[in-house]
Protein backbone atom coordinates (compact mmCIF):
# COMPACT_ATOMS: atom_id res chain seq x y z
CA UNK A 1 0.00 0.00 0.00
CA UNK A 2 1.60 3.45 -1.00
CA UNK A 3 4.70 1.57 -1.78
CA UNK A 4 5.38 0.42 1.82
CA UNK A 5 5.20 -3.20 2.56
CA UNK A 6 3.14 -4.28 5.39
CA UNK A 7 5.95 -4.99 7.86
CA UNK A 8 6.67 -1.29 7.67
CA UNK A 9 3.12 -0.53 8.39
CA UNK A 10 2.63 -2.99 11.30
CA UNK A 11 6.06 -0.89 12.88
CA UNK A 12 5.00 2.55 12.55
CA UNK A 13 1.74 1.97 14.01
CA UNK A 14 3.08 -0.26 17.13
CA UNK A 15 6.14 2.86 17.12
CA UNK A 16 4.18 5.97 16.89
CA UNK A 17 0.56 4.91 16.93
CA UNK A 18 1.02 3.25 20.25
CA UNK A 19 2.70 5.90 21.59
CA UNK A 20 0.05 8.44 20.64
CA UNK A 21 -2.44 6.28 22.18
CA UNK A 22 -0.14 6.41 25.58
CA UNK A 23 -0.28 10.26 25.49
CA UNK A 24 -3.68 9.94 25.02
CA UNK A 25 -4.07 7.56 28.13
CA UNK A 26 -2.40 10.32 30.22
CA UNK A 27 -4.28 13.18 29.44
CA UNK A 28 -7.35 10.92 30.50
CA UNK A 29 -5.74 10.40 33.94
CA UNK A 30 -5.16 13.85 34.43
CA UNK A 31 -8.93 14.53 33.11
CA UNK A 32 -9.74 12.35 35.47
CA UNK A 33 -7.81 13.23 38.47
CA UNK A 34 -8.98 17.00 37.76
CA UNK A 35 -12.79 16.35 37.26
CA UNK A 36 -12.66 14.04 40.35
CA UNK A 37 -10.91 16.58 42.60
CA UNK A 38 -8.54 14.49 43.69
CA UNK A 39 -6.04 16.70 44.81
CA UNK A 40 -2.15 16.05 44.84
CA UNK A 41 -1.69 12.76 45.81
CA UNK A 42 -4.78 11.42 44.15
CA UNK A 43 -3.51 12.43 41.09
CA UNK A 44 -0.32 10.38 41.64
CA UNK A 45 -2.05 7.78 42.76
CA UNK A 46 -4.25 7.78 39.20
CA UNK A 47 -0.80 8.01 37.67
CA UNK A 48 0.80 5.31 39.29
CA UNK A 49 -2.31 3.03 39.48
CA UNK A 50 -3.25 3.48 36.18
CA UNK A 51 -0.51 4.68 34.26
CA UNK A 52 2.02 1.52 35.47
CA UNK A 53 1.01 -0.66 32.39
CA UNK A 54 2.16 2.33 30.44
CA UNK A 55 5.74 1.99 31.83
CA UNK A 56 5.72 -1.63 31.76
CA UNK A 57 4.96 -0.56 27.82
CA UNK A 58 8.12 1.69 27.20
CA UNK A 59 10.30 -0.43 29.24
CA UNK A 60 9.95 -3.19 26.97
CA UNK A 61 10.58 -1.15 24.15
CA UNK A 62 13.79 0.13 26.31
CA UNK A 63 14.48 -3.54 26.52
CA UNK A 64 14.64 -4.59 23.04
CA UNK A 65 16.11 -1.11 22.15
CA UNK A 66 19.20 -2.07 24.48
CA UNK A 67 19.43 -5.49 23.39
CA UNK A 68 19.28 -4.75 19.64
CA UNK A 69 22.73 -2.60 20.46
CA UNK A 70 24.21 -5.77 21.74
Amino acid sequence: MFGYTEEQIAQFGLSFGVGAFMLYMVFIIFQLARESKAGRFGTFVLLVGLGFGLLGYVAKFVIKWWLELK
